[in-house]
C-alpha cells in the first residue's frame, strides 16, 4: 500500500508532541510561541491527512489498512494491539478534524493573545486534537476507548479554563459527570463484545458478526447496541443526557468551536458508524435512536427558540443538529448522519467563531438583547454568519440544504410522521438562526455608548479561519448532490460504500423525492422571512407563560436536580452521619480509644514504691501456689 497510510501514526504524533512542548514549557514559553507550535502540529497532521485522503480515494485502495504500533494487551487467547485502521471513514474525518481544529487553532492564537493561560489553553488543545484522533484511528474498540475517555479529559479542562470562577469549574465537572455515565455505557457494551465474541478489533469482530451473526441471540445483539448508544447519548448529547453541552459554554469561544462543531460530539456519530454492522442486525436499537433523536432535535429546537445569549442559542442549536444526525442513522442513512456531521462542522464553526468575534468587538457581552446594528461596523463576520445561518436553515444549494434533504428524504422512507416532524425541527432551525442573525447584526445598536465606542472588525488571524470556513459552508455540500438532480449514485455514498452500507433504505420515486424537497426548502424559507420581519423592530416583554418555561430550558435542570441531585446528596448526609461516623469512624475509634483506656489502667501498676511491688510478688506467689496446688489434685 502506499506511503501515507503508513504514516498514518504521524498524525495523532504531531498534537501530541506540541501538547509536551507547550505542557511541560508553560511557564516560560511566549505566548506567541505557544501559538505557532500549536497550530503548526495541527497543520503537519492535516498535511499527512490529505495525504492519506489522496490515496484512499485513488483506485489502487481497496482494503483497510490496519498499522500496528506495538501489541497493548497480550493474555492467553487475548491479543489487543495499539493499531491504527486507515480507511474511507477514517480518512474522512482526519480531514475535517486536523481541518476544522487548525483553523481554530490560529482563530485561538489571536483570540487568546490577551490571556495570561495561553501556553496552558494550546497545550489542552493539541492534547484534545490527539485524543480526537486516536479515537478516529483506533482499529479496535479499545483504543478508540482510550481516545474516548481523553476527550472527556479535554472537555473538561477546557470548559473549566478560567477555573476562577466558580460556575465555570461547576460547568466542567457536570460536562465530565454526563460523560461518564454514557461512558460506563460504552464500556459495558465493549465487554459484552469481548465475552460473546473474544475480539475487540472491528476486522475480526465484524467478520464474527457475519458468520455469527444470525446464530447469536437477538437479545445480545440489541443488548451491545443500546449500550454502545448510551455511550453515544453521553458524548453527542442525546436526550437524557444534553444537559451538559449548553452548560459548556463557559469554555472559552474557540473550545466551543472545536467541542461542538467539528470533534468531540460528533464520536458518538461515528461509533455506530464505524459499527454499523452490528447495529443493521438491531431494527429495534435503530428505531429507539431515531425517535431520541427526532425528540432532542425538537426539544433543544424549541429551547433555543427563547434564549438570549448568542453561544447558548449556538449549542442549543448544535444539540438540535445532532439530534438531526441520530435520526438519519436510526432511519439506517449511516452515510448520510456523516455526511450533515462533515457539513455541520463547517457552518457551527463558522458561527461559533463568528460569535467569537462578536464577544470579542463588544467586550465580553454575550446577550443578544445589547446587540443590533453590528454589521455596519463587522461586514465580514456579520457576512460569514449569514452564510452559515443560511446554511444551516438549509438555503438551497448551500452544504446544509443538501445534508439535511437527504436526512429528511431517508426519514420519509422509514417512516413519513418523521419526516413530518424532522420538517418541524427544521422550521425551528431557520427560525431561530434568523431571529438571532437579525437582533445581532441588523437593525440599530442596542448597547451602551461606550460598547459601541469600541466596536471594530476582528484582526485578520479571526477573519480569514471566518472566510474559508464559509466557502465550505457554501461548496461542502456539493459532495453529495441527489442522484435525483445527477441520475448517479451520491459521491459521498460511494466514497463511503467500500466500509458503511446503508441498511434498509426504502427506494422512493423521483416526483416524491422532489415535492419532499420542495416541501421542506419552502418551509424552512418561510421560517426565515417569518423570523426577519418578526425581529426587525425587536421588543423583549417579560416571558409569561410557554415562553418562561423555554427560556428555562423546559426546567430539565431543575427536574435533574429535584429527581437526582438532592436525594443523592441526601442519601449521602445520611450514610456520612450514620455509616462512616457512627459506624466505621466509631469502629477505628472505639479500637484506638479501648487501647487508650486499657493502656491508662494498666499504667497504674507502676507506681514506683518497692512495698507495692513486694505486696504483688506475694499475691502472685500465693496465686501460682493455689493454683499449682488444685492443679495437681
Amino acid at each position: 500500500m502506499g506511503n501515507f497510510s503508513q504514516l498514518v501514526y504521524l498524525v495523532p504524533l504531531f498534537p501530541l508532541v506540541g501538547f509536551l512542548i507547550n505542557g511541560l514549557l508553560w511557564n516560560k514559553m511566549p505566548k506567541s510561541l505557544a501559538g505557532i507550535i500549536g497550530s503548526a502540529a495541527i497543520l503537519a497532521s492535516f498535511c499527512v491527512s490529505l495525504g492519506i485522503f489522496f490515496e484512499v480515494k485513488s483506485a489502487s485502495f481497496h482494503e483497510p489498512v490496519i498499522v500496528t504500533l506495538f501489541d497493548f494487551i497480550q493474555s492467553g487467547k487475548l491479543h489487543i494491539p495499539l493499531a491504527f485502521q486507515v480507511d474511507q471513514l477514517s480518512s474522512l474525518f482526519l480531514l475535517i478534524i486536523t481541518g476544522v481544529g487548525f483553523l481554530i487553532h490560529v482563530y485561538s492564537a489571536s483570540y487568546m493573545s490577551h490571556d495570561e493561560g495561553m501556553v496552558k489553553y494550546f497545550a489542552y488543545l493539541n492534547l484534545f486534537v490527539f485524543s480526537m484522533l486516536l479515537l478516529i484511528l483506533g482499529a479496535n474498540y479499545l483504543v478508540m476507548f482510550i481516545g474516548w475517555e481523553g476527550v472527556g479529559l479535554c472537555s473538561y479542562l477546557l470548559i473549566g479554563f478560567w477555573f476562577k470562577k466558580r460556575e465555570y469549574t461547576n460547568a466542567a465537572k457536570k460536562a465530565f459527570v454526563m460523560n461518564r455515565i454514557g461512558d460506563l455505557g460504552f464500556l459495558v457494551g465493549m465487554l459484552l463484545v469481548l465475552y460473546n465474541f473474544g475480539t475487540l478489533s472491528y476486522k475480526e469482530f465484524f467478520a464474527t458478526l457475519g458468520t455469527s451473526g444470525a446464530t447469536m441471540p437477538p437479545a445480545t445483539i440489541t443488548a451491545i447496541t443500546i449500550c454502545f448508544f448510551i455511550g453515544a447519548t453521553g458524548k453527542s448529547a442525546q436526550i437524557p443526557l444534553y444537559t451538559w453541552l449548553p452548560d459548556a459554554m463557559a469554555g472559552p469561544t474557540p473550545v466551543s468551536a472545536l467541542i461542538h462543531a467539528a470533534t468531540m460530539v460528533t464520536a458518538g456519530i461515528y461509533m455506530i458508524a464505524r459499527s454499523h454492522v452490528l447495529y443493521s442486525l438491531a431494527p429495534f436499537t435503530l428505531n429507539i435512536i431515531a425517535i431520541v433523536g427526532l425528540a432532542t432535535a425538537l426539544l433543544a429546537a424549541t429551547i433555543a427558540i427563547f434564549q438570549y445569549d448568542i453561544k447558548k442559542v449556538l449549542a442549543y442549536s448544535t444539540v438540535s443538529q445532532l439530534g438531526f444526525m441520530f435520526l438519519a442513522i436510526g432511519s439506517g442513512a449511516y452515510t448520510i448522519a456523516v455526511f450533515h456531521v462533515m457539513t455541520h462542522a463547517f457552518f457551527k464553526a463558522l458561527m461559533f467563531l463568528g460569535s467569537g468575534s462578536v464577544i470579542h468587538a463588544m467586550g465580553g457581552e454575550q446577550d443578544i438583547r445589547k446587540m443590533g446594528g453590528l454589521g455596519k461596523k463587522m461586514k465580514i463576520t456579520s457576512v460569514t454568519f449569514l452564510i452559515g445561518c443560511l446554511a444551516i436553515s438549509g438555503f438551497p444549494l448551500l452544504s446544509g440544504f443538501f445534508s439535511k434533504d437527504a436526512i429528511l428524504t431517508a426519514a420519509y422512507a422509514h417512516n413519513p410522521i418523521l419526516y413530518a416532524l424532522g420538517v418541524l425541527a427544521a422550521m425551528m432551525t431557520a427560525f431561530y438562526m434568523f431571529r438571532l442573525y437579525v437582533l445581532t447584526f441588523r437593525g440599530t445598536f442596542r448597547g451602551t455608548h461606550e460598547q459601541e465606542h469600541h466596536l471594530h472588525e476582528s484582526p485578520a488571524a479571526m477573519t480569514i479561519p471566518l472566510i474559508v470556513l464559509a466557502i465550505l459552508s457554501v461548496i461542502g455540500g456539493y459532495v453529495g448532490i441527489p442522484e435525483v438532480f445527477t441520475h448517479k449514485e451520491l459521491a459521498f455514498n460511494e466514497y463511503l460504500g467500500p466500509v458503511v452500507k446503508n441498511f434498509g433504505i426504502h427506494e422512493i420515486p423521483e416526483n416524491t423525492e422532489i415535492m419532499l424537497m420542495t416541501v421542506s426548502t419552502l418551509a424552512s424559507l418561510a421560517m426565515m422571512y417569518f423570523a426577519m420581519m418578526k425581529f426587525r423592530k425587536p421588543a423583549f416583554p417579560e416571558s409569561t407563560g410557554i415562553a418562561k418555561v423555554l427560556e428555562n430550558k423546559w426546567y430539565v435542570d431543575e427536574l435533574y436536580d429535584a429527581i437526582i441531585v438532592r436525594p443523592i446528596e441526601a442519601m449521602s448526609g445520611v450514610l456520612d452521619r450514620f455509616v462512616e461516623k457512627m459506624g466505621i469512624d466509631g469502629i477505628v475509634n472505639g479500637v484506638g480509644k479501648t487501647v487508650k483506656w486499657g493502656g491508662d489502667r494498666l499504667r497504674m501498676l507502676q507506681t514506683g514504691q518497692v512495698g507495692f511491688y513486694i505486696f504483688i510478688m506475694v499475691i502472685g506467689m500465693v496465686a501460682l501456689f493455689t493454683l499449682s496446688f488444685f492443679w495437681i489434685r
